[in-house]
């Protein structure tokens, strides 16, 4: 392939469905690259992040083995916004440019990128467009409930603390909405993946 691939942003909320998009994308014959996967490579023991992670956080976030507990770390940043920020300034610039670099030594010519944090990150303006799961609510809950075995107190919990879907709505490309059948969702895919460039991509 030459020059650069097109890049497709992939975010949502919890439990709407994102990877059940990717794995479609994948079919088509996009390159995956999932954000959260990336992170944890670059928090691996020996990696330059998690050292920097120990010097501002303490010995506390590394447990017995070397590796980042994310437990440990999140009971000091998710009740202190000025931590979560400064985590944010750490960890987010450091996943941008790794994937930046797989971006480049892609293969395919379409790179679909999954990030929760995709927008406010700032990952969304590496994308040529970015695309927004969504799902109703009650089969948010169902999903969490069923998949991750949490009361439906919990699930609500996570539920809440999400972004607001309204403000994502505004500011990308496509809106997905993954409420029905996973044919709806190929379909709906299908007709996206059509509507690419280049042409060479087209069903």
């Amino acid at each position: 392939m030459s020059g650069r691939p097109y890049v497709v942003g992939v975010t949502g909320g919890i439990a709407t469905g994102k990877s059940a998009v990717m794995a479609v994308l994948a079919d088509l014959g996009a390159d995956r690259i999932d954000a959260d996967l990336v992170y944890r490579e670059l928090i691996e023991p020996g990696q330059p992040l998690l050292e920097r992670l120990r010097d501002r956080f303490g010995d506390m976030v590394i447990d017995a083995d070397g590796h980042l507990d994310r437990t440990a770390l999140g009971s000091i940043v998710f009740d202190d916004p000025v931590k979560l920020r400064e985590l944010d300034a750490m960890t987010h610039p450091a996943v941008i440019e790794a994937i930046v670099a797989r971006v480049a030594h892609a293969e395919a010519e379409v790179v679909a990128v999954e990030a929760v944090k995709l927008i406010e990150s700032g990952m969304s303006s590496l994308c040529d467009e970015t695309w927004l799961v969504v799902a109703r609510p009650d089969l948010q809950r169902a999903r969490l409930t069923a998949r991750a075995g949490l009361s439906g107190e919990e699930a609500d919990s996570r539920l809440a603390a999400q972004p607001a879907e309204e403000t994502r709505r505004a500011v990308v490309d496509r809106v997905i909405d993954n409420s029905g059948s996973p044919d709806d969702l190929r379909r709906a895919i299908e007709a996206l993946w059509s509507s690419l460039p280049p042409a060479s991509l087209h069903l």
